[in-house]
């Protein structure tokens, strides 16, 4: 056996997961990484080993299983669809969750790192951002910020009831990076937006929607502070992750050298929601409105106790990820795969 700390990853083979999994596989201090996925994917990282399995329809002794003798598990596994059935989402997101959570003690690893969000939180302030302490209550009306914020109670009871495993909660931002261009195409506009189209030439304005305000991150920049999560044995608790600036309509009309017009909010919801009852695009009205309302994040605490910075502005990542919808980049995994891979 390696020296050095066993990671176990759920969702390794995702947006986030990949970049997770890199990060530590190349780090010094760990010496195996295991990627739990529903598929095997074509990618093998070093020092790490796959296992297939599903949060949904495997049980708790199978994922028990996978866990015995890791240092840590990092949980990301998460289903973003069907929007339509948010029965199936619970399944795999919730009760898919409160088995690893389940399994992690029974198998008695001494830490969990959990995937939250900027989606757990309430609505916040339009002109500050928010530390940790902000409520996390949701948007209620949409599934994925309702189960974010659902699985945030849960681990206020798993923490009391489970003192000896040391739980993190990374709320991030959104994550881009240029590989997983293809499958967020897939997963929040359909395969009715070819992402050639994506282009300045075809994108002549950005509308200017209240409420349009938001922070992006590199998905490798996130990661780091997954890994940092993950070997420093003395942090625990909830950590907003996000970089600057604040990216609103003007910064995308940047971006697209696009001119701003200004749209009314209602008028937007009424296209996606035409959209989404039509069954064209897989983003609901209830995620737009969730957006609309989503605060600011404090990152704070990760600059102080992780000593976590990104390397990449938000406006970088988004700019990888408009380049890798053109180029239709993606990565040798199930859910990345892309028109290329690269």
């Amino acid at each position: 056996m390696e020296a050095g700390k066993r990671i176990v990853v759920t969702g390794a083979t995702g947006n986030v997961g990949t970049s997770v999994v890199a990060a530590l596989a190349n780090d010094p201090e760990v010496g195996s990484v295991v990627g739990v996925a529903r598929r095997r994917p074509d990618w093998d990282p070093p020092r790490t080993t796959w296992v297939t399995a599903d949060v949904e329809k495997d049980g708790d002794r199978a994922f028990t299983a996978h866990f015995e003798g890791a240092d840590a598990v990092v949980h990301l596994a998460w289903a973003f669809q069907p929007t339509h059935d948010p029965v199936a989402t619970w399944r795999t997101n919730v009760l898919g969750s409160l088995k690893v959570f389940r399994a992690v003690a029974a198998a008695g690893v001494p830490a969990l790192v959990h995937a939250s969000s900027v989606g757990a939180y309430s609505p916040g302030p339009p002109d500050h951002p928010v530390d940790e302490s902000w409520p996390t209550h949701g948007w209620p009306e949409a599934a994925y910020c309702r189960e974010k914020a659902y699985l945030e109670r849960v681990l206020d009871a798993y923490e009391l009831q489970n003192p000896q495993i040391r739980v993190v909660r990374l709320r991030t931002s959104f994550l881009f990076k240029e590989a997983s261009a293809s499958a967020q195409r897939r997963i929040f506009a359909g395969c009715f937006l070819p992402g050639p189209l994506v282009d300045p030439r075809f994108i002549p304005v950005v509308p200017d929607i209240d409420g349009l305000l938001f922070q992006a991150t590199h998905t490798d920049d996130a990661a780091d502070a997954y890994r940092i999560a993950v070997l420093r044995d003395d942090v625990r608790g909830a950590f907003n992750v996000a970089a600057d600036p604040p990216i609103g309509p003007g910064e995308l009309a940047g971006l697209l050298d696009a001119r701003v017009v200004r749209v009314p909010r209602g008028a937007v919801r009424t296209a996606v929601a035409a959209g989404w009852g039509l069954r064209l695009v897989p983003s609901s009205p209830h995620l737009l409105d969730a957006f609309l309302r989503l605060p600011l994040l404090d990152c704070g605490r990760a600059h102080a106790e992780l000593d976590w910075r990104p390397r990449r502005t938000g406006l970088e990542a988004l700019r990888e990820l408009l380049d890798g919808l053109r180029s239709g980049s993606g990565l040798p995994t199930p859910p990345l795969a892309g028109r290329r891979v690269a």
